[in-house]
């Protein structure tokens, strides 16, 4: 009888144990889920915090401003601020405008092409326009991909082109009159800064400066056109090894080049040139200056060649002014996202070139179209440029573009020919 008593009270207090542990462990996991249910409520809250916060931009105030200020008819801003702001006139901003809209990107107003044309031309942050134009950040730079897309896609091919008869013969008629007969431009090499570059590649970029740069080679005349732009190589490389890489002679390899004819003191050649500087090989399409000149007729060569060959270093600078964006520092990580907004920079530089050429340039093609004596330079339009691509005939091209002795030989002609020109101190440069 107490031995079954003593067992009795031993369940009893096993039960009452049992329950009082299962019930401190419930209250424990029930506090402990409330716990990390309430931590991941704060933690999503949080989350939601750090989002962007939506901003009423009212866009159609900064467009109806932007309306008022340049476009309206009675504008707040007359044409030369406006060419001054957008470094264009008018009626060609209206040109690039409708055309982008119309066959590139229906969305595109000439809201969006202000927007990207300050951050071209003033080479500042994409959230620069947001008060005057209501555009955010992130609009403006999809904008500007979208922009910068659409100009290469619509104008490059027309004003990236290579130079055609027309356009050879005109360049032949202005470096006769200006003493150089058959020259048709000059080259030269300009390098645009990198700052954000991948670390990884910045021994490969950076020069004696320390600073990350992008090489642009490119040929330009007498009216600042570019007609050739060759940009990506990396800064360390000098304008010999740009060249090496530069297709800017391609065509005349491969016998796609318009063929030319040209007398230089009474000896014909076949081969245009560039004016260059001193660092580029003695091709026979290289002429450059004579480093120290001896005699009155080395040394008004030497001026005259260095006047001329200024052309490119105007093209330069004129693109850089205009365009900020190039004269600043790059701050994109992406070189092919770099290398389009250069090439969409010397398209629309050239549309301005196009535009305006006729109120800057001193020369009048028709007044000198006939030429003026026996050295008439001209394109051969009878010429054949559907010549077979073999590796004989690029090889007899390219031998002939590294003859040293033709280039002595036309350097020397050309020397003489400066002299009988303008040997009296005229000053027709």
């Amino acid at each position: 009888m107490a031995s079954s008593s003593h067992n009795n009270l031993d369940e009893s207090f096993d039960q009452i144990f049992d329950d009082t542990f299962d019930q401190i462990v419930d209250q424990h996991f029930d506090q402990t889920f409330e716990n990390l249910m309430v931590h991941g409520d704060e933690e999503e809250a949080r989350k939601k915090i750090k989002k962007r916060a939506y901003i009423e931009r009212n866009r159609e105030e900064g467009h109806v401003r932007l309306w008022n200020d340049y476009f309206n008819e009675t504008p707040t801003y007359l044409e030369n601020l406006f060419r001054q702001q957008f470094r264009m006139n008018k009626p060609l901003f209206m040109h690039i405008v409708d055309r982008l809209s119309n066959e590139a990107w229906s969305l595109f107003t000439p809201k969006v092409y202000s927007s990207y044309s300050r951050l071209l031309s003033y080479g500042t942050a994409a959230d620069t326009v947001d008060e005057y134009l209501r555009l955010g950040e992130t609009t403006s730079r999809s904008c500007s991909e979208n922009f910068v897309e659409g100009i290469i896609q619509l104008f490059g091919d027309e004003y990236l082109r290579r130079p055609t008869p027309t356009d050879l013969q005109r360049l032949l008629d202005i470096g006769e009159y200006r003493g150089f007969s058959g020259m048709i431009g000059c080259i030269d090499c300009v390098h645009w800064e990198w700052k954000n570059c991948p670390t990884a590649w910045k021994g490969q970029y950076s020069r004696g400066s320390g600073k990350p740069t992008i090489v642009l080679e490119a040929v330009a005349s007498y009216d600042l056109w570019i007609w050739h732009a060759f940009f990506g190589p990396p800064g360390t490389l000098n304008d010999i090894n740009v060249l090496d890489r530069s297709p800017v002679f391609d065509d005349i390899i491969k016998g796609h080049a318009p063929e030319v004819i040209y007398y230089v003191n009474g000896r014909e050649y076949h081969m245009a040139y560039y004016l260059t500087d001193g660092i580029y090989p003695k091709l026979a399409t290289f002429i450059q200056s004579i480093p120290l000149p001896q005699g009155p007729k080395a040394v008004l060569f030497a001026q005259r060649q260095e006047a001329v060959r200024k052309d490119v270093e105007r093209a330069f600078g004129v693109l850089q002014a205009r365009f900020a964006i190039i004269k600043n520092p790059a701050l994109f990580w992406d070189k092919v996202k770099i290398g389009k907004i250069m090439q969409a920079c010397i398209i629309l530089h050239n549309m301005i070139v196009e535009d305006e050429r006729d109120g800057y340039t001193q020369f009048n093609v028709s007044e000198f179209q006939q030429g003026e004596d026996n050295g008439s330079s001209h394109v051969d339009l009878t010429y054949s440029t559907d010549i077979p691509t073999n590796i004989a005939n690029m090889m007899g091209v390219r031998t002939r573009i590294h003859d040293r002795q033709m280039h002595q030989q036309l350097k020397d002609d050309l020397v003489e020919h400066v002299w009988l020109k303008f040997g009296r101190g005229e000053d027709n440069n």
